[in-house]
């Protein structure tokens, strides 16, 4: 069957590069164990020598919703990066962002205020959240390199994504969100230079 009628939005929803040599392996926030594995992963194969999850929870919901265990997102998933042979040393810390655009922000202050230079960075994220890692993060990381190489999460890729009416609401919930979301972010940013900023770590 062809699929070209949503070719356009799998290709600008599903990004995906081969992984290369980098300085840091970013993990947006989240409740679910697959970043952190395919981190870990590419961080054994030598590809960068940091990692850096980050999260805190997320803003509308106001506390973490997966294991109770754990109060953070960063910690979450530093515990898996831990489990999975990451050393300590090599996991930077980011708890205090609440959702992608803050991700992108807070993870940027952490490496600026350790002096760490990043020309290239690997971003693992779920597979149909890949666009919207990549233009938070593009947007803060503006002379860097950013290699997006994503997991499937929830069963939802490029190739099945517009055949289930809940993988549709998800992918066609991220188109929306590219466009809502960047728009404030772009005028803000036209209209008040800095604010977007102005994030407290």
């Amino acid at each position: 069957m062809s699929n070209r009628f949503y070719d356009c939005i799998t290709e600008f929803i599903f990004l995906e590069q081969e992984p290369q040599k980098a300085d840091v392996i970013f993990v947006p926030g989240g409740n679910y164990p697959d970043s952190a594995r395919r981190a870990a992963a590419l961080f054994l194969e030598g590809y960068a020598p940091y990692v850096l999850p980050s999260g805190m929870y997320s803003k509308p919901v106001g506390h973490f919703t997966g294991d109770p265990a754990y109060r953070t997102e960063w910690e979450y998933l530093r515990d898996i990066l831990l489990k999975e042979g990451v050393p300590g040393a090599a996991i930077l810390r980011e708890d205090q962002a609440t959702f992608t655009w803050e991700n992108a922000i807070c993870s940027r202050h952490v490496l600026k205020k350790m002096n760490i230079q990043v020309r290239t960075a690997i971003i693992v994220c779920q597979a149909f959240h890949a666009r919207r890692c990549y233009l938070y993060y593009k947007e803060q990381f503006p002379d860097t390199e950013l290699l997006i190489c994503p997991v499937v999460t929830k069963g939802i890729a490029r190739d099945n994504w517009f055949l289930d009416e809940e993988k549709i609401d998800v992918v066609l919930g991220e188109v929306e969100r590219c466009g809502s979301q960047f728009h404030r972010i772009i005028k803000e940013k036209i209209t008040n230079p800095g604010p977007c900023d102005q994030v407290v770590i």
